[in-house]
């Protein structure tokens, strides 16, 4: 019989907004929302998580984290795209040429590859746990788009506003053999 990982993916619950990317925390409402994260949880056992360093992420899993008695364990490589542009032609072009980036801002293909180095050590580290993975909208429809690669923009498009957004991955080693939505909020 095989173990299984199971990784679960959290994208982040509605931000303020600010200049400083890493410092933006939850909204109100996205403090409210991210209640959600315990209640899909609560009844499963968690190994660990994981996040990227960003205080939007963070603050949407804590409370889960507390309630296992577990630490967030930030790693840089699991943050969000460097972003210079919110432009819609931006955008399209970006998701048309993963290695075309704005200036000033992060290619999707470097978010991929260093999104999926952290995940790929994950999967090496914690075989046959049950790992949660603060994460946000580009970063983690990068993972998906390594696995399924015909995620493209209007996945990603009809993920954006789904904040908090809950997804489970489970893995035969690193070979993904299923994918479930657990639960979102849909801003």
């Amino acid at each position: 019989m095989n173990e299984l990982t199971d990784i679960i993916f959290v994208r982040h619950a509605q931000a303020v907004f600010g200049i400083d990317d890493r410092s933006r925390d939850l909204s109100e409402a996205g403090k409210k929302d991210s209640g959600i994260v315990l209640s899909t949880l609560k009844d499963r056992k968690i190994d660990r998580f994981f996040c990227s360093p960003y205080l939007r992420s963070i603050n949407t899993i804590k409370e889960a984290a507390d309630y296992f008695n577990l630490p967030i364990i930030e790693d840089e490589r699991l943050r969000e795209r460097k972003v210079a542009s919110h432009d819609d032609e931006m955008l399209r072009k970006r998701w048309a040429d993963f290695s075309f980036a704005e200036e000033g801002g992060e290619c999707l293909s470097s978010v991929q590859d260093r999104n999926m180095e952290a995940l790929d050590q994950i999967l090496r580290d914690c075989q046959n746990e049950t790992i949660v993975i603060g994460t946000h909208g580009t970063a983690l429809s990068m993972i998906i788009n390594h696995y399924k690669k015909d995620f493209g923009l209007d996945d990603f498009l009809r993920i954006v506003n789904k904040l908090p957004y809950i997804i489970e991955m489970r893995f035969d080693k690193d070979r993904l053999i299923d994918m479930t939505e657990l639960a979102y909020v849909q801003k």
